[in-house]
């Protein structure tokens, strides 16, 4: 019995030193981002039959597992890409309104100056100093619609760098989480199924990084995480991963689309198939804000220039020449697909 009492005192030793281990591997990792707490499960060992029964052997450690609760961590990712993508909207959308609804700087100020400048010339019709203080103001409101054009200009020149640069942080996770998928199957088989729980918190980091950018859903299969995104479209399936491309529309050249690439082909797809997150954010913007605010400051100018001229050509100098245009309207320009292959112009 005293070799039995010693035994059963080392297997209480050993597994004490085991979850000491584990304790401090916690501690020291209090400040790792998604690392989560392991914890030591024990077991008692198959008592001996010894004739009047079974007597015990002691302790022996049956694993070492996460505190994770899948469920919690799809309601976490889950908040995580819609919070990415309101950021997004509103940090994007905030540009819009700080240029356009500036009281000093906007559009407003600038109407009511030529409108303003205009009745001064209604009334006083044969005045120099009203007919320049019109001239000046009709420049200043052109100069205006035209600067804020080129601003909105530059904000989709800078959603089309983001989304570059969202498409390339996807792709990114995508080769690293198929890597760790590879790496978790191979540890797994190795330690016999028991799970190796520092690699599967750099996957699951790296899941919960992805969906920053875009919309995640996460399939488990085995030892592996298949990834799908947007409306279901695969970006990691066991150590396999796709990617994405970020290109030019085939219909408007100033504007960044992105495709899903395959070997065998390239799909463009659609703004509304990639929500959430960062990339659902800034697509959601650019129809929903940016493309209206730009076409609605277009139609302003060309309605404001056209009446104006309109009724500029009424009038009369003070020779009695006919009056002419006032603003000048460019021409529409049209764009062909580049995935046009007629002949026709």
């Amino acid at each position: 019995m005293t070799t039995n009492i010693l035994s059963i005192g080392q297997s209480a030793l050993a597994a004490a030193q085991v979850g000491l281990a584990t304790t401090g591997h916690n501690i020291a990792n209090s400040g790792t981002t998604g690392y989560t707490r392991q914890v030591v499960t024990q077991g008692a060992v198959a008592g001996q039959n010894v004739g009047y029964g079974f007597v015990g052997k002691g302790t022996e450690v049956t694993g070492v597992n996460r505190a994770y609760n899948e469920f919690l961590a799809g309601q976490v990712l889950g908040a995580q890409v819609s919070k990415s993508s309101l950021d997004t909207y509103y940090t994007q959308i905030r540009r819009i309104d700080n240029l356009l609804a500036d009281t000093s700087a906007g559009v407003s100020p600038a109407l009511q100056e030529f409108f303003q400048s205009v009745q001064n010339l209604a009334a006083q019709p044969n005045d120099a100093a009203s007919r320049q203080s019109m001239l000046s103001s009709s420049e200043a409101l052109a100069a205006r619609l035209n600067g804020l054009g080129g601003q909105l200009d530059d904000i989709r020149a800078g959603i089309n760098g983001e989304i570059e640069s969202s498409v390339s942080a996807i792709n990114a996770y995508a080769r690293q989480i198929g890597q760790l998928n590879d790496a978790i199957e191979k540890a797994t088989t190795a330690a016999q199924g028991r799970p190796p729980n520092d690699l599967l918190d750099q996957r699951d980091q790296l899941i919960q990084q992805l969906g920053k950018e875009v919309r995640v859903t996460v399939v488990a299969q085995g030892n592996s995480s298949h990834v799908f995104i947007g409306n279901g479209q695969p970006l990691v399936v066991g150590a396999k991963a796709y990617a994405l491309a970020a290109t030019n529309s085939p219909t408007d050249s100033t504007r960044t689309v992105v495709a899903y690439v395959t070997k065998d082909k390239t799909t463009i797809l659609a703004d509304g198939a990639l929500p959430g997150g960062r990339l659902g954010g800034l697509f959601d913007f650019r129809q929903k804000t940016l493309d209206p605010a730009q076409n609605a400051l277009g139609r302003v100018a060309i309605a404001l220039a056209s009446e104006v001229n309109a009724q500029h050509r009424l009038g009369q100098t003070p020779s009695g020449t006919m009056g002419g245009n006032l603003f000048t309207v460019p021409q529409p320009l049209v764009s062909s697909s580049r995935e046009n292959t007629g002949s026709g112009v």
